[in-house]
């Protein structure tokens, strides 16, 4: 009789070991996701309300309106991608980057949940929030509003927003997070 309570007693430790580990391991996910969440909806919220900002205060007009030796803010409409690349006036296309950009935020939220470091996850948040900032305004209005315009003598870099400094800054972090790992390493 003892030896059969002594390995049911194992049994159950062993099962409650295993729930602990389970336990732990989705509170971490869920930790990872709050976070970068957080991340995502702040670069949303700034995104969304800059567009907001420049769109009432510029509206129909093509002014420009200088702010340094450097920066102009304009008030374009992106068809395209990041940069105005592939602009396209097309509703397939539009529908096709909407999708392509779903597609590609699920992937990044699943990276999110395994994320390796605090690095990651803001990083992941950073290109979540602008991923959803932009696709928000492709959904609303049918292209991306854009108003920072960055040139250099008469070279303008194409205008961008918010949301796509955010995809940037968080996907340089990425690159640089995985080149410090490599030297690490090597």
């Amino acid at each position: 009789m003892f030896v059969a309570d002594v390995q049911m007693l194992l049994k159950i430790s062993k099962l409650n070991t295993t729930n602990i580990l389970i336990t732990r391991q989705s509170t971490a996910m869920l930790k990872k996701l709050f976070y970068g969440f957080g991340i995502a909806i702040i670069i949303i919220f700034c995104d969304q309300y800059s567009k907001w900002w420049i769109t009432i205060n510029l509206k129909d007009t093509r002014e420009i309106i200088p702010i340094t030796d450097f920066l102009n803010i304009v008030l374009t409409y992106n068809t395209g991608v990041s940069f105005g690349l592939f602009a396209n006036d097309s509703e397939v296309a539009r529908w096709i980057l909407v999708s392509l950009t779903i597609a590609i935020s699920l992937i990044l939220i699943r990276w999110l949940s395994t994320a390796k470091n605090s690095l990651n996850i803001i990083s992941f948040g950073m290109i979540i929030g602008g991923a959803i900032g932009n696709i928000t305004d492709r959904v609303l209005i049918g292209a991306v509003i854009d108003f920072l315009d960055f040139y250099v003598s008469s070279f303008h870099w194409p205008a961008f927003n918010v949301a796509d400094s955010a995809i940037c800054i968080g996907a340089a972090l990425l690159i640089l997070e995985s080149l410090l790992i490599t030297e690490k390493k090597g």
